[in-house]
């Protein structure tokens, strides 16, 4: 049994069913430590000391408006030195990055709330990112209130997968790779109009089998699909060929982070965050709203200036 934190059982994490077609966690590519928490679980791994994904499940319908609890504490699941901790972050101007955004596990009775929020203060659930807070990061850090108020989610529910693009050439800090890119696949659950054989069962994805019940298992939903829209961040340096060795160099001689650029954010095709991340993203792929595209690579990536630019 796990707990962490105010001492609540941690061993639920998330749920694979909360939004009634299956949708399990990320496969991953090399083995990671499975770390559940309040309807949130993080696959972390130890070689990069970063999440390699994480999934929470969001219940719209219940969020709580909590204060924020601002105290960031070592994940006692895994060795101290086997995590990003607090001296990456000392004395420089490195955020750490949410990966399960602080409000998205809080809702629930309020003992439940307060606990995600606080569960969600733990460094496993953290990695280095740029402090600037442009509008590409403001955009980014509203994705899932987006998809909540505007996809035709089934009881304003959503799951959301979310992780750093880890590279073995990353830049290194103080024994961590940073990560330039930032990953996020918003999935939820809509009532499927595409005719059936009868049974139920579309072959639109293969992610709609009739009648299906709900996470908790207490209602019988109608026939559903799942639908998921994915982004990318970008925080690479603006810099380039000399300029950035120089750059490197300079951040390495002063031990300071290495050069970052603003946040950049981007709506690609699901399946490119599989192939970036190694990461089987399972139905979530079949499930893609942005329409197909014969682009490869970054000429796929949909820039995003306003929150109109996304599509759901």
């Amino acid at each position: 049994m796990s707990t962490v934190g105010g001492g609540m059982d941690h061993t639920e994490g998330y749920d694979a069913l909360f939004l009634g077609p299956p949708l399990p966690l990320p496969g991953t590519p090399r083995p990671v430590e499975d770390l559940p928490s309040t309807h949130f679980t993080v696959l972390f791994d130890t070689r990069h000391k970063l999440a390699a994904a994480t999934a929470v499940n969001i219940d719209g319908s219940q969020l709580k408006d909590l204060p924020r609890e601002d105290t960031w504490l070592l994940d006692p699941r895994v060795p101290v030195d086997r995590q990003a901790g607090p001296e990456v972050y000392r004395n420089n101007r490195l955020d750490r990055g949410h990966l399960v955004r602080r409000a998205d596990p809080v809702w629930g009775p309020v003992d439940v709330a307060q606990q995600a929020n606080v569960d969600t203060f733990l460094y496993t659930n953290a990695a280095p990112q740029v402090d600037d807070f442009n509008q590409g990061k403001q955009l980014w850090v509203g994705l899932e209130d987006h998809v909540l108020r505007y996809a035709e989610t089934w009881r304003q529910r959503v799951s959301v997968f979310t992780g750093p693009v880890l590279r073995d050439d990353d830049p290194v800090y103080r024994g961590v790779g940073v990560p330039r890119h930032f990953w996020k696949v918003a999935v939820w659950a809509t009532p499927d109009t595409a005719p059936t054989d009868g049974t139920g069962t579309t072959d639109r994805t293969g992610t709609t089998a009739g009648a299906t019940t709900d996470g908790a298992g207490d209602a019988e939903a109608p026939p559903l699909r799942l639908a998921a829209a994915a982004f990318l961040v970008d925080q690479s340096p603006l810099l380039a060929g000399l300029d950035l060795d120089e750059a490197l160099r300079s951040a390495r001689d002063a031990d300071a982070p290495p050069p970052l650029g603003p946040f950049r954010t981007f709506q690609v095709p699901v399946s490119q965050v599989a192939e970036l991340t190694g990461l089987d993203l399972g139905p979530a792929v079949a499930a893609d709203v942005l329409p197909p595209t014969r682009a490869f690579g970054e000429k796929a990536w949909v820039p995003l200036t306003e929150p109109s630019d996304i599509v759901v």
